[in-house]
């Protein structure tokens, strides 16, 4: 970690908040983008002690802009006493025109979706990770499952060899 001129530590500019592991899971991922976020101040605060929840959220295209619906961000009990903090309030998301116009081609295609992957910090900023995907079937979630398992139990024998 660097440390500022007084000496304490800063943290780095780049750092994961948050993680949508269930994604991967359920999805194929075909693209992804990086959006800007537009958030209250007391989610921030909330954002830098960790009190987010991304596994149920999802994006949505209205009137040509991009929303994060789904979201939880917990308040902090001391963040603000004067303004009503709402936990799974809808974000909006920042991209540029175009890239929006072609996600919403691509989203008007049969299967296809956009998934919150994560949340980051970027020089002082939060931004949401998203992605274009197409979800998977049943048979490919138990693929999925089976690689893992298969990866996993290579990984013990090789641990188990080597003492």
């Amino acid at each position: 970690m660097a440390s500022n001129p007084k000496g304490a530590p800063r943290k780095t500019t780049d750092s994961r908040i948050a993680d949508n592991k269930k994604a991967l899971f359920n999805y194929h991922i075909e693209e992804r983008f990086e959006a800007g976020m537009v958030l209250q101040g007391w989610e921030v605060k909330a954002l830098r002690e960790g009190k987010v929840q991304l596994t149920d959220g999802y994006v949505v295209i209205r009137e040509g802009e991009l929303y994060l619906i789904g979201c939880q961000i917990n308040p902090l009990r001391t963040a603000s006493t004067h303004v009503t903090a709402e936990a799974a309030r809808t974000k909006k998301l920042l991209l540029h025109k175009d890239q929006i116009r072609r996600l919403i081609g691509k989203v008007e295609q049969k299967g296809h979706t956009l998934v919150p992957l994560n949340l980051h910090w970027k020089n002082g900023k939060v931004k949401c990770e998203i992605a274009l995907a197409k979800g998977k079937a049943e048979h490919d979630k138990r693929d999925t499952i089976k690689d893992r398992e298969g990866k996993r139990e290579v990984e013990r024998a090789m641990k188990t060899r080597n003492r």
